[in-house]
């Protein structure tokens, strides 16, 4: 571990700390002489410890548009010495600044994650996220300096030259989307590379992605791989938010002596039973420029029990099992990409690119899969293979959804950026031509 002591603290001094943090932050943001804050914070009383959290209010994504571009700041802009953004659907950005403190608590979360997944300070860290206003590249990369690794800040694109960069550097450990390190494996294998390539450990987020797809990622770099999630958000802080260990994937630890986790019911915003899933709400306990309290992240999940054997105490969340937005109703049923990915993925003769095409052409909204063969021995076994997925998803889900199966390299591949996965078809012209 990169912190022993604090991620090993017992329930009672963790709380406490917690409790702490979260008092000081409500005084300090009803202290702020800011618009924004005033209403926030209006009608607010004493929030003496955790049991007062749901005094406090909800925060929505719509208020950083709102409130675009400065409007949520807690301290003079003297003291920001960065500001990152995600991109905006309605034509603006979600701005998000960070001041000094904040940028060491960056790195900090981000070592401690990397150290979960299997990293130590002698390993050669490829980091292919994006770097610039996009947070996951220069997060990833100074929790790797923070470690004591080393980094190699590749960002994304040129695959070719990418993989060409791993094996002459002899990189062990790889960040990076799940899809953008299965386009790495790919290059690799086709340019004879994959046996100079050593990489013992992978962080990869920014993307749903199910277990179907770590086993594949897995295979594409064999060894001894171990591919781990990774999570975080823009609005909070950007990744090492939570992350999986290597000791027990399928959980991920909520880094929560910095970030606050609830589980709320998606309708009503009250917390769901344990166990149950609902949506991740979370407060930043030590965000100094732009803090926030109770962020409704959009993203669905429940809390896990039972200790970890890694020896981590701090509270584990499922890997996420979709987004409240990207949602899809169709015929009245509520569908979650994530879902079918899980059905694609556990298919031995599929590869792991995909595509789900929703066809609006008509009133009757239909739904079609659509994936490639693992290699060309399984072309002749096409319609065989799409016979048997359309029975599983109609099994699963409840809804026919038809299957097109084409030969490997069939789905077109995003070299930059998180792949797209969901395509609208709104007429006879093909989405993903």
């Amino acid at each position: 571990m990169y912190l022993h002591e604090l991620e090993t603290l017992d329930h009672v001094s963790l709380r406490r700390l917690q409790s702490t943090r979260l008092s000081e932050l409500v005084a300090r943001l009803k202290a702020v002489d800011s618009e924004y804050w005033a209403g926030k914070m209006s009608g607010v009383g004493e929030v003496d410890s955790l049991d007062d959290l749901g005094s406090l209010p909800f925060t929505a994504k719509q208020e950083f548009r709102d409130a675009y571009p400065y409007g949520m700041l807690t301290v003079p802009m003297s003291d920001v010495v960065r500001l990152h953004a995600s991109s905006g659907t309605s034509g603006k950005p979600t701005i998000v600044a960070y001041t000094r403190d904040d940028i060491a608590v960056f790195a900090e979360v981000n070592a401690r994650s990397l150290a979960a997944a299997g990293a130590t300070r002698d390993d050669v860290v490829h980091v292919a996220y994006g770097y610039g206003l996009f947070t996951g590249g220069l997060g990833l990369h100074y929790g790797v300096e923070e470690l004591g690794a080393t980094a190699v800040p590749a960002s994304g694109g040129n695959p070719g030259f990418q993989v060409s960069l791993m094996a002459d550097t002899g990189a062990t450990g790889l960040a990076a989307t799940p899809s953008f390190a299965l386009i790495l494996a790919e290059r690799a294998e086709e340019m004879g590379l994959k046996s100079n390539i050593r990489l013992r450990w992978g962080v990869h987020g920014a993307e749903p992605w199910s277990e179907g797809l770590r086993d594949k990622l897995e295979a594409a770099w064999e060894g001894e791989y171990d591919a781990c999630d990774i999570y975080g958000l823009s609005e909070v802080i950007g990744p090492g938010v939570a992350i999986e260990c290597r000791e027990h994937k399928g959980g991920m630890h909520v880094i929560e002596d910095h970030f606050y986790p609830e589980i709320v019911d998606l309708e009503t915003g009250e917390p769901t039973p344990d166990g149950e899933l609902g949506e991740l709400v979370i407060t930043t306990l030590t965000k100094q420029a732009q803090p926030i309290l109770r962020y409704r992240t959009r993203d669905i999940t429940r809390f896990l029990e039972g200790a970890c054997p890694c020896g981590r105490t701090s509270r584990r969340i499922e890997r996420l099992q979709g987004r409240a937005d990207d949602m899809l109703v169709i015929r009245g049923i509520n569908v979650y990409p994530r879902t079918i990915e899980t059905i694609l993925m556990a298919d031995s003769a599929l590869g792991a690119n995909y595509a789900i095409v929703v066809d609006r052409r008509s009133e009757l909204v239909e739904l079609e899969a659509r994936v490639e063969v693992i290699d060309a021995s399984f072309n002749d076994k096409a319609d065989e293979i799409a016979r048997r997925l359309q029975d599983e998803l109609m099994e699963t889900i409840r809804l026919r959804i038809s299957v097109t199966v084409g030969p490997p390299g069939s789905i077109p591949r995003s070299e930059v950026g998180k792949a797209k996965r969901v395509f609208e078809q709104t007429s006879d012209e093909d989405p993903l031509s």
